[in-house]
């Protein structure tokens, strides 16, 4: 089968991978469309350490095609969404309702792919980019046949990250000003994420100026192409400030924007060993810097809730995806994606 394969030197495409069937509590699910999201593209610069050889992917949605014993939440020919938290479901942390937190769920690669005898690692739990990938029951979630699978692969991530972190991390409110700095993928669902918790004033970051229109189409009331013209729009400062870039002097200008009691939102990635200042004496003012991984989800449950607010019109995903792609073409999808001509390109298959 194909996929897209990073051996530590080049990602290419390949038609002669292999996969193994399902075991106990997990779903073979056949990948119809997957995201190309900025963590694949950090597993090939280096900024995200990961071994390989890997299939990259981790954003995508399909039909299952096989599950393993026990499995009874999904069943063949379902349509699912795939999420990248293969967490365990009975630690203390699951228990709790953070499932990102599950220590079981990071650092724990497997290898259920194979080509030329030699087995490769899987992902971030996904490996969407290839026609047929198995996961955990649990990252398998059933959606309504009637989300165009191109446009529900990206809930895996993007949306997740994004609307997750308003809602679930941030927990934004009615009235509440919120800056978003930089407007790729995940920005845009903070946006809407904003935007859906009913934030008032909604500033959208971003030093390309062709992003202004879907800015505002996902929720911005304002776009600015610098933190410095923030200032000019919210004099006291935001409730919260999102940062999705990944640059640690944007890290500082998010801690600067916030008004007093606010919220600065980190979810771009850096450097796995970069640092970012601040003032200390600031965060006597009741401001807070938050970590946030995966939008705090709990995928079982938002991945539902994100496919009811697309049903209500409530929420964009066909917006999102800006072009779509065949697997061949992933050198293309990935020179339009590091252009910044694409909010989203998907991968088809």
């Amino acid at each position: 089968m194909r996929g897209v394969v990073f051996d530590g030197q080049q990602a290419v495409v390949v038609d002669d991978l292999e996969i193994r069937d399902p075991g106990p509590g997990e779903v073979l699910v056949g990948v119809a469309a997957a995201g190309l999201c900025h963590s694949d593209l950090s597993v090939i610069d280096g900024t995200i350490p990961f071994p390989r050889p890997v299939v990259l992917g981790h954003e995508g949605a399909g039909v299952v095609e096989a599950v393993g014993a026990g499995v009874t939440h999904v069943a063949p020919g379902d349509h699912v969404a795939l999420s990248t938290l293969a967490n365990c479901g009975a630690c203390a942390e699951c228990d709790r309702g953070r499932p990102t937190m599950c220590r079981k769920a990071i650092g724990m690669p497997q290898k259920p792919f194979a080509r030329g005898g030699k087995d490769l690692f899987q992902f971030a739990s996904n490996s969407a980019f290839a026609e047929r990938t198995v996961v955990k029951a649990v990252q398998a979630v059933k959606i309504p046949k009637e989300i165009p699978l191109t446009s529900a692969a990206l809930i895996g991530c993007g949306v997740l990250t994004g609307v997750g972190a308003v809602l679930n991390r941030a927990k934004v409110d009615r009235g509440d000003s919120v800056v978003v700095i930089g407007t790729g993928g995940v920005g845009l669902n903070v946006l809407q994420g904003a935007r859906v918790a009913g934030a008032l004033r909604i500033v959208a970051v971003d030093t390309n100026p062709d992003k202004e229109e879907v800015a505002r189409q996902f929720g911005a009331t304002d776009f600015v192409a610098g933190v410095g013209a923030v200032r000019e729009l919210l004099p006291d400062g935001a409730d919260h400030v999102f940062e999705c870039v990944g640059r640690v002097e944007l890290i500082r200008a998010a801690v600067d924007l916030l008004d007093r009691h606010g919220q600065a939102v980190i979810l771009g990635m850096p450097a796995a060993k970069a640092e970012a200042s601040f003032v200390p004496a600031e965060l006597f003012l009741d401001k807070s810097i938050l970590g946030c991984r995966y939008g705090s989800s709990r995928p079982q449950r938002d991945i539902k809730l994100y496919a009811d607010l697309y049903a209500e019109g409530r929420l964009l995903l066909d917006e999102l995806v800006t072009r779509t792609y065949p697997v061949e073409d992933f050198g293309k999808a990935v020179e339009d994606a590091e252009a910044g001509r694409v909010a989203r390109g998907v991968l088809t298959f």
